[in-house]
């Protein structure tokens, strides 16, 4: 791993959405970074992926994520199970970039790059000045989750 732009890190605990995959990263460095490319996009859904990379040797699994082979240089790690995206890993890397998202530990994330700019969508840069709410649902309403939860 590229050590320029890490910071060191706590030990921090993840999984995908139904607790299938699950993981664990020892202390140490850690790059965070923010990716806008098309790849990255169509991989999680969503506008750009927040992406933390660590050292392989420093991962523990506890399930295992299905890898599919999105283009030449790269593979990405999803759950079979629920499909939460949970990681991109360059192929043969030493590292793997964790999707911020599949994080349980409270982390201290701050990206110190923004990747992929040239599939960035414009309105991005427009969130931090949006009017922000919390979580709500109708009153009465009783949402039972799915998810897994940590230490649960």
């Amino acid at each position: 791993m590229n050590r320029t732009g890490c910071v060191e890190v706590e030990p921090f605990e993840g999984a995908c959405q139904c607790g299938a995959v699950r993981y664990s990263v020892a202390a140490g460095p850690a790059k965070q970074t923010v990716c806008h490319c098309r790849m990255c996009q169509r991989a999680t859904g969503n506008a750009f992926a927040p992406l933390m990379e660590v050292e392989n040797t420093r991962i523990d699994w506890q399930g295992y994520a299905k890898t599919y082979q999105s283009s030449n240089v790269a593979e990405r790690g999803f759950c079979d199970e629920c499909g939460t995206p949970v990681f991109y890993r360059r192929i043969g890397a030493d590292s793997t970039e964790f999707m911020v998202g599949t994080i349980d530990t409270e982390i201290d994330y701050r990206p110190i790059a923004n990747h992929g700019i040239e599939s960035r969508r414009g309105w991005v840069l427009e969130l931090a000045g949006l009017t922000e709410k919390e979580t709500f649902f109708t009153e009465g309403e009783q949402i039972i989750s799915h998810q897994y939860e940590h230490g649960g």
